[in-house]
């Protein structure tokens, strides 16, 4: 299920406003209510003191008194509601008096001053009593709980109508300013939209948000890696194509050669030019597939590291060789290298170790010898493979991992991929690739591991 950012960003926060809204409204609702109910206590008080006070002065009759403390003082906010209030004259005996019009005729309380809450007939009264000892009276003045709430409810649905209004206007103001907020997203979505796939060229990154500048650096480098990629794909397709058909169309001419010729002689000639042909187009064919998985292996991450024993790798890889030719040179192996157990990864470290016995091979006489040796630097560790040949030219070391790279003193069988396969794989194999030429003629090809990779034994075999 595919979500949209902006809907989710428009609900998360449509839903954090509307939680604090909803909070602000019910602090709205609770504050209001204390207020306006204490408003309306002040103006029961206010009410049965003016009563008690004008009866003291004997400036206006019971009957008119009690009508009176209905009506708010002038100016008051709640004038409007004038009619809401009752009030009953008591004497201090318990006969009643005086009572306004509305007013019920049982006695709204029973205590002498303060406030207290009575039911009368099914009603709820909010009472202030005010005693007068030097008249003789006691002035209860009551409000309707139901009117009063009434009161209430309508003051707090005043300021909160307008609250409810305006949600849906916020509403439509959050997804605005949403989709404006993700406008530069989307200029970037059309942007890739619009190139071609062969445009791999970098995001401008002058003037973009700062939350979007991450992403278009990945998104960058991402494309730098594809043209890289690319551009490797490239070489070594138009490579491959010419190194293969060189040795096809050898392979195609000695054929018709074999097919056309009568002669034994040249027939067979032409048998051996083929099969030396097929060995070293075999060769190359299997050295672009090591190199392509080397390749599709690096993307994979880090290469897995085990224990092994170099001295015996390499043994194994010399009967392979000898098991393929017929005229090799002897290859010996140092007793060194069978004390040594070498933390690395097995398959890539046989991978550059055949390609480099192939090379020392195929540069060296038959009658000749490669040999491996250790060779000790202190704070690393060299398996060197040394051949008899011509060496490579000092001119020629920096590029001859080089992919189909072929210095002056090339051999009949090399494609130019072997050192760059050995490269490859021993970077890949957190070892490296040292190539010197010997002082007593010969190319000494070394695989160096750091010599916290590298451990001792007494496991001691000649091979």
């Amino acid at each position: 299920m595919i979500y949209s950012m902006r809907i989710r960003l428009f609900l998360i926060l449509v839903a954090t406003t509307g939680l604090v809204w909803l909070s602000a409204v019910i602090w709205i609702f609770g504050s209001t209510r204390a207020e306006v109910e204490s408003v309306l206590d002040a103006r029961l008080m206010e009410a049965a003191q003016m009563v008690s006070t004008l009866m003291s002065a004997q400036q206006i009759s019971a009957a008119q008194a009690a009508n009176l403390a209905g009506q708010s003082p002038p100016g008051s906010s709640l004038a409007g509601f004038s009619r809401q209030l009752s009030c009953q004259i008591w004497s201090i005996e318990g006969k009643l008096i005086s009572k306004s019009e509305g007013a019920p005729a049982d006695s709204f309380a029973q205590h002498a001053v303060g406030f207290s809450e009575t039911k009368i007939n099914g009603e709820t009264w909010r009472v202030y009593a005010v005693e007068n000892k030097s008249e003789g009276i006691r002035v209860l003045v009551g409000d309707n709980l139901r009117v009063r709430d009434t009161l209430v409810n309508d003051v707090i649905k005043g300021l909160l109508l307008p609250a409810v209004l305006i949600l849906p206007l916020l509403a439509i103001l959050i997804w605005l300013s949403v989709s404006r907020g993700l406008a530069p997203l989307n200029r970037v979505a059309a942007s890739l939209r619009s190139r071609p796939a062969s445009d791999l060229s970098s995001l401008p990154t002058a003037g973009a948000r700062s939350e979007l500048a991450p992403m278009i650096i990945a998104l960058n480098g991402l494309f730098q890696r594809l043209a890289e990629a690319r551009e490797r794909e490239r070489n070594f397709t138009a490579f491959a194509a010419h190194e293969l058909r060189t040795p096809l169309a050898g392979l195609k001419t000695q054929a018709q050669v074999a097919l056309a010729s009568e002669d034994a002689d040249i027939r067979r000639k032409a048998l051996a030019q083929i099969a030396h042909g097929v060995d070293r187009t075999s060769r190359l064919v299997r050295q672009l597939l090591d190199l392509s998985a080397l390749e599709a292996q690096a993307q994979g991450g880090t290469a897995q590291a085990e224990f092994f024993n170099p001295g015996v790798a390499l043994e194994m890889l010399a009967v392979d060789i000898r098991s393929h030719s017929r005229r090799v040179p002897k290859i010996k192996i140092a007793n060194e290298l069978y004390r040594l157990q070498v933390d690395s990864n097995h398959d890539l470290f046989a991978l550059a170790a055949r390609n480099l016995l192939e090379n020392a091979v195929n540069h060296s006489q038959a009658s000749g010898i490669v040999e491996c040796n250790l060779i000790d630097f202190g704070g690393s560790i060299a398996i060197s493979v040394d051949d008899q040949g011509p060496g490579i030219a000092e001119d020629e070391i920096a590029r001859v991992t080089e992919r189909f790279f072929r210095g002056r003193n090339k051999s009949a069988v090399g494609s130019g991929l072997g050192l760059s396969i050995v490269a490859a794989a021993l970077q890949h194999a957190g070892a490296s690739l040292a190539l010197v030429n010997s002082d007593h003629g010969g190319l000494s090809a070394r695989i160096v591991f750091s010599a916290e990779n590298v451990q001792r034994t007494r496991f001691d075999t000649a091979a």
